[in-house]
């Protein structure tokens, strides 16, 4: 069959956007954040993302269709995230998707989020070599993935307990006084500290950890050494190294997290790993991964950074690939799914 021309709806948390893909060609990217709205309050609030999800909604689609040159007449289907993420900003998506499905004709899929940020790599690159390991790090999420088959077959190897990573990059640039969203910022300072100057702790690490606990996530303990460090010295009248404590903190989200991925490639014998999701955009975590894949013979691929983050363009991917792979569209009766398991691919 030709390529499909598929249009893709992301609404997932605080990023309105919209993609068209025509099969592994990306056609456009267009996303509106409402990140700015949030950084007053340190993180998103839910009610505020979903209501500006439906102020950027018609203008995202229509700079979308602009960029690509398309008309929704032109379409083949439309592919909407139906989970996992915010309920309210969900539902706005999924709204619009329906509507456009309904009035167009066109076969709706609704796809899982985080085997997006899988699908991201696909865009305008070499094919995905499968199995992969996939390393999904954001705001909202910590996984690790073993990915048989895009559209049928993922399995969930670990995630995190607490704590997404990124949920605690945010909330460590707060006790450093440091702007919404935390991770560029601690990014940014961190250039100019030593990554050894504090032990911060490695969640999860320690052998009886391993034993449980082998490929998930913690971050709740490693967030709350980072505040008794901080409190300890300004409760002794001592300056706070901020450069220091961002690089010691980088180097341990890091460090847990490409040895982790790591050892499930080795453990899994997948000399394959992806990275995806907006922490990938860490300069060390790229960092990291390069130099450890590189020691264990591991090929590493990573999207574009602007890939990376949530965008439709990743969903629309994900629903060219079912259409391509002959599965059949969702029906409309699908819902908002908040803890849509990642083994879900298609609602």
């Amino acid at each position: 069959m030709n390529a499909p021309l598929v249009l893709g709806i992301e609404t997932s948390c605080d990023e309105t956007g919209v993609g068209i893909v025509r099969g592994t060609e990306l056609l456009a990217n267009v996303i509106a954040s409402s990140m700015d709205e949030h950084s007053r309050y340190g993180g998103v609030v839910p009610e505020i993302a979903a209501r500006a999800h439906l102020e950027a909604m018609m203008p995202t689609l229509k700079a979308a269709l602009a960029e690509a040159d398309v008309t929704l007449d032109d379409l083949d289907a439309i592919a909407v995230t139906s989970g996992p993420g915010l309920a309210g900003a969900l539902m706005v998506g999924i709204g619009a998707a329906k509507g456009l499905a309904l009035a167009t004709g066109k076969p709706l899929y609704a796809v899982n989020h985080l085997v997006g940020h899988v699908g991201a790599d696909v865009l305008g690159g070499e094919p995905l070599e499968q199995p992969t390991v996939a390393l999904l790090v954001s705001g909202g999420h910590t996984s690790l993935l073993l990915v048989r088959d895009l559209v049928s077959d993922v399995e969930l190897l670990g995630e995190t307990i607490d704590d997404a990573a990124g949920e605690a990059f945010d909330k460590v640039a707060r006790l450093l006084s440091l702007p919404y969203p935390g991770g560029p910022h601690i990014d940014r300072a961190a250039a100019a500290g030593d990554p050894r100057a504090i032990q911060f702790p490695r969640g999860l690490s320690r052998p009886k950890d391993l034993e449980r606990h082998r490929y998930d996530f913690s971050f709740s303990g490693l967030k709350t050494a980072v505040a008794r460090w901080v409190e300890q010295r300004r409760d002794a009248g001592e300056g706070v190294p901020i450069p220091d404590v961002a690089a010691s903190f980088r180097e341990a989200v890091a460090d847990v997290l490409i040895t982790k991925a790591v050892a499930a490639c080795n453990d899994l014998g997948v000399p394959r790993l992806l990275l995806g999701g907006g922490v990938v955009a860490n300069a060390r975590v790229r960092e990291l991964a390069e130099q450890r894949c590189a020691e264990h013979g591991i090929t590493l691929r990573i999207p574009p950074l602007s890939l990376c983050t949530d965008n439709g363009a990743m969903i629309a991917e994900v629903g060219a690939q079912l259409v391509m792979a002959g599965h059949e569209p969702s029906s409309l009766d699908f819902g908002a799914d908040s803890t849509l398991p990642v083994t879900q691919i298609q609602a």
